[in-house]
């Protein structure tokens, strides 16, 4: 009986052994499992990255070779640490350190050991990789960015990290993958499908061909092309005219939201986050926490737009009923209320309809419409609801439904956000600051860029987008759909009217463009900050807002210049001479050309580090740029002009 037990039990381990490796060989055997051999190699084949051309067809980004140094741990065998750190030209404690980092990461896929090998490197190399065991050498393609413009329009790509991986399990470690601006934003257009390669080895872990003829072997998709809405030329303008200030400059076509430039200053060569040294460099624009070039100002700095808002307010007492384009308000160099008194820059005694009260900027007229607006009804918090409903047609407040990699709400606040602070009574002159565009309101570029290019279109506008083409694709319907505001189209007529008179005879006079009639809006924004634990008014924000020509709009612009005073002194020029720039193609007025150039804010901001003073108000002595800073700049704008 035991005999019969015996046998029986060797005969039924046989048959699950049998079974088992049945169903493991035969049954369950499927492609993915060629993942789970030790026996075969996997080999990565990277496609070409989409190329990324401007809205002329101007080649922007492309691609070039790139080496990287791949291993597998437990593929590791013993051998000559010290050549093999020596060809690399790292020392062994690199070595050890990204050994370990690799067998943490996993033990038997590839990791990246050393990236972005030179030619000549690789070519020394190649020869003895068959020394090095567990070690082989990838090809891939880096970005070439062709000039040094728009680094924060088309970004840049660097390694995924581990929490990438973990939501996207297409990439593996040591891949690329677009971190900011167009890259980012495009990233599973430009990126392709990555092929892959498996190896078949011997027992001496040699390889001895493809696996099954290549049979499971898939080839790379190559990116997609792509053409963005940019003007290369136009974005290489505003960078220079940006040259030695803070800030951010939008530019749109209001006939389709195609965004013209973004400027964000300071900038960068987008060059220099390519490459062995990309970690290096960009930990250091990372930490210049005073200059923050990696900051996009254009589409994430939130400032309170001061004046140009005061159109927003016009447009909204049109709409509730609460004003007439004629009717009058006079100004006593500011607006009283309560004990309180807003000052103006008009004189005493001045009687305002709306087209001169945008046209001189007074602050009496629009403090009075937006009292007029919130009161309609004798309730102020159902008149609040309905002017932030009204501004939030326009687009701000909130997410553009951009195709742009970041971006900030701003805020147009309502009765909600006000409740905590009033919880009972609400009236208009608690929030008054609102109707200048100070207080509570606060926007970003982008979103006055879109606000003015829907005043343009007389009430419409179309999501503010980066994208032109993708190669075989269509561009979404969300870029092409109108989004109509709250406002009916005769509202507009006199606000157009009086943005025009602030260039012919306003705050904007001095600007004025031959052949062009533009209409714009300066704007002067208060400026704080927490210096010492102590609240301290710096230097006024510099802004404006324009479009152009007045009746056939073809860009639409907000620029915003941190500490630059007053909206014509820097904002303002900038502003007029990129209309003129992409209207006509060359500029006519050299003055504030050479003016821009010549005088630098970096002393401005460096006062709240410094203990200086500062020049809030009147006119404060400005640094002037170097000599030969000054001669770098000329030169650049030659060859701009040379080219065009």
């Amino acid at each position: 009986m035991r005999q019969f037990l015996l046998f029986g039990s060797v005969i039924l381990v046989g048959l699950l052994f049998i079974s088992r490796l049945f169903y493991l060989q035969i049954y369950s055997f499927d492609g993915q499992d060629l993942f789970e051999d030790n026996a075969i190699r996997k080999v990565y084949d990277y496609p070409k990255r989409g190329f990324v051309y401007d809205r002329n067809g101007e080649l922007l980004v492309s691609n070039q070779p790139s080496y990287d140094v791949m291993v597998i741990p437990r593929e590791v065998k013993p051998f000559n640490v010290e050549e093999f750190c020596n060809l690399l030209k790292v020392d062994t404690s690199y070595y050890s350190t990204k050994l370990r980092r690799a067998k943490v990461y996993s033990p038997r896929l590839p990791s990246v050991f050393l990236s972005h090998l030179s030619k000549e490197d690789y070519a020394v190399l190649q020869e003895k990789m068959r020394k090095f065991e567990g070690f082989y050498i990838q090809k891939r393609s880096l970005r070439l960015y062709q000039r040094a413009i728009g680094a924060n329009v088309l970004g840049d790509i660097g390694e995924v990290n581990r929490r990438t991986i973990q939501k996207q399990p297409y990439y593996k470690m040591g891949d690329l993958i677009g971190k900011q601006g167009v890259e980012a934003s495009y990233e599973k257009t430009l990126r392709g499908v990555k092929g892959i390669k498996f190896i078949q080895k011997d027992r001496f872990n040699r390889d001895i061909g493809p696996y099954k003829e290549g049979k499971f072997d898939t080839i790379p998709e190559q990116g997609k092309d792509i053409h963005i809405t940019i003007d290369a030329k136009l974005q290489e303008y505003g960078e220079l005219l940006m040259q030695n200030k803070r800030g951010g400059v939008i530019a749109i076509e209001p006939s389709s939201g195609e965004i013209l430039a973004m400027v964000a200053a300071p900038t960068y060569d987008p060059n220099i986050l390519v490459g062995r040294d990309r970690s290096k460099n960009f930990t250091k624009l990372y930490y210049d926490s005073i200059s923050k070039p990696l900051f996009n100002r254009s589409l994430k700095g939130v400032y309170e737009p001061g004046s140009p808002f005061k159109l927003m307010n016009a447009l909204i007492g049109l709409q509730e009923g609460v004003l007439t384009p004629d009717e009058r308000v006079t100004c006593y160099a500011g607006y009283k209320y309560g004990n309180r008194f807003m000052k103006c820059h008009c004189y005493r005694g001045r009687r305002n309809n709306m087209i001169t009260g945008i046209q001189e900027s007074c602050n009496a007229y629009f403090a009075t419409a937006y009292r007029k607006i919130l009161d309609k009804n004798g309730n102020a918090s159902e008149g609040i609801d309905r002017w932030s409903e009204h501004a939030k047609s326009f687009g701000l407040g909130n997410f553009l439904n951009n195709d742009l990699h970041v971006g900030a709400k701003g805020r147009i606040p309502n009765r909600d956000y006000y409740k905590n602070v009033y919880k009972k009574t609400f009236y208009s002159t608690y929030t008054i600051s609102n109707a200048i565009g100070q207080g509570e309101v606060a926007t970003t570029p982008i979103q006055l860029a879109n606000m003015i290019a829907a005043i343009a279109n007389k009430g419409y506008f179309f999501t503010p987008h980066i994208i032109k083409s993708v190669e075989g694709e269509e561009i979404p319907k969300r870029f092409t759909e109108r989004k109509y505001t709250t406002i009916d189209k005769e509202h507009f007529e006199p606000v157009i009217e009086g943005m025009y008179q602030v260039y012919k005879r306003g705050t904007a006079k001095s600007l004025q463009i031959k052949d062009i009639d533009i209409c714009g809006k300066t704007g002067t924004v208060e400026n704080f900050a927490i210096i010492d634990s102590v609240k301290t008014q710096l230097t006024d924000h510099s802004i404006f807002v324009a479009f152009a020509p007045k009746d056939n709009p073809k860009i639409a612009i907000a620029v915003f210049v941190e500490n630059g005073y007053w909206g014509n002194r820097f904002a303002g020029k900038v502003a007029s001479l990129m209309i003129e720039k992409h209207i006509k193609g060359y500029t006519t007025r050299k003055d504030l050309e050479e003016w821009l150039l010549k005088h630098s804010l970096e002393d401005e901001y460096a006062k709240p580090y410094s203990g200086e003073p500062f020049g809030i108000n009147g006119y404060s002595k400005f640094q002037l740029v170097e000599d030969n800073e000054y001669r770098r700049l000329k030169k650049h704008l030659r060859q701009i002009e040379k080219e065009n």
